[in-house]
């Protein structure tokens, strides 16, 4: 298997993203190819002892910025490592991509590069967010601000082939990010996705509110994007101020100090499960091929659990069965 990793896209490249691809060729079993500078790659695999055997490169000078308009990756910026990965992914040159670039370059260029699953409406970006109960995807995180009820529920459908697939869960279950559980409640858009996921192949919860979200009653919430991305920065700062907190009542005086020694486990425990890095990323999806949204700032370790991720996306035939329960939906009609 080969996974595409674009080397300069995110903070910390093209060094932690070595890293993470050398890493992932020593225990995961499988090749990477580098897009960006060969010499600057190269470069810095030699300056900091890092082998680059079973990593091939794909040699481009070009990087696309975040600051950027997106459309640019298929303009102007056509010949940019993340355009030219993802026109290898494409022409069949790798089995999935991974980049920690600007996201919004990266839902154009998927889209329009490496094109969309037959069927689906539009793709959607995909954190997994830490609940009580294990994990939820979040569908969308922000790539649609405006939707259509449809896109709700092929949202809900992909959300779940992807949970099944790659995280194990059977039969997960399947919310609509609302302000009420009463199926009465909401926009007409949500009026309408709530009776098409009621009918779509999934299990359907019914209407989720953002406070249910973190007890895991639901392993998969749908949202537009202009919600759902709203709902994924409260969660994200929620964490970071218990965590923040959590430090302080630990770290505060002798009594403190005593009880961080006897569950300091747990914490860790805790921390980890909160870490964004032991994910990997956001799945881009509805694209016909894997694709993975690490985040910008991720580090060797989270470039090596993006494609750990994009890995275990094409084992599970995600892609395959996504298009498989579209066609359902599709001839059901």
């Amino acid at each position: 298997m080969k996974i595409i990793v674009d080397a300069f896209g995110g903070d910390n490249a093209p060094l932690e993203v070595i890293k993470g691809a050398a890493q992932a060729v020593s225990e995961l079993g499988v090749e990477v190819i580098l897009t960006g500078n060969e010499n600057i790659i190269k470069e810095e695999a030699e300056k900091n002892g890092i082998s680059l055997d079973k990593i091939g490169i794909i040699h481009t000078e070009s990087v696309i910025d975040i600051h950027e308009d997106p459309t640019e990756i298929v303009k102007s910026r056509s010949d940019c490592s993340m355009a030219v990965g993802l026109k290898a992914l494409s022409e069949g040159e790798g089995d999935a991509f991974v980049s920690a670039g600007s996201t919004g370059a990266l839902v154009v260029g998927a889209t329009f590069i490496a094109k969309r699953i037959k069927g689906v409406k539009r793709p959607a970006l995909a954190p997994i967010l830490p609940t009580a109960a294990g994990h939820l995807i979040l569908m969308d995180g922000g790539a649609n601000v405006d939707c259509r009820p449809e896109m709700l529920m092929q949202f809900g459908i992909m959300g779940s082939c992807y949970m099944e697939k790659v995280m194990g869960i059977k039969s997960p279950a399947v919310g609509l990010l609302n302000v009420g559980a009463e199926d009465t409640k909401g926009r007409d858009i949500d009026k309408e996705a709530y009776a098409l996921l009621k009918n779509a192949p999934v299990k359907f919860y019914g209407n989720l509110e953002a406070r249910e979200m973190p007890k895991g009653v639901c392993q998969v919430a749908v949202s537009d994007g202009f919600t759902g991305n709203i709902a994924l920065k409260l969660y994200e700062g929620m964490g970071s101020f218990l965590a923040g907190e959590l430090k302080g009542m630990l770290t505060g005086g002798l009594s403190g100090k005593l009880a961080a020694l006897l569950i300091m486990k747990k914490v860790k425990a805790f921390k980890k499960k909160l870490d964004y890095k032991e994910v990997g990323g956001a799945v881009l999806m509805g694209i016909a091929k894997p694709v993975i949204k690490a985040h910008g700032s991720s580090d060797g370790k989270a470039f090596f659990n993006a494609i750990r991720q994009a890995k275990a996306c094409v084992d599970g035939d995600v892609i395959g069965e996504i298009t498989r329960a579209l066609e359902t939906v599709k001839n059901a009609k």
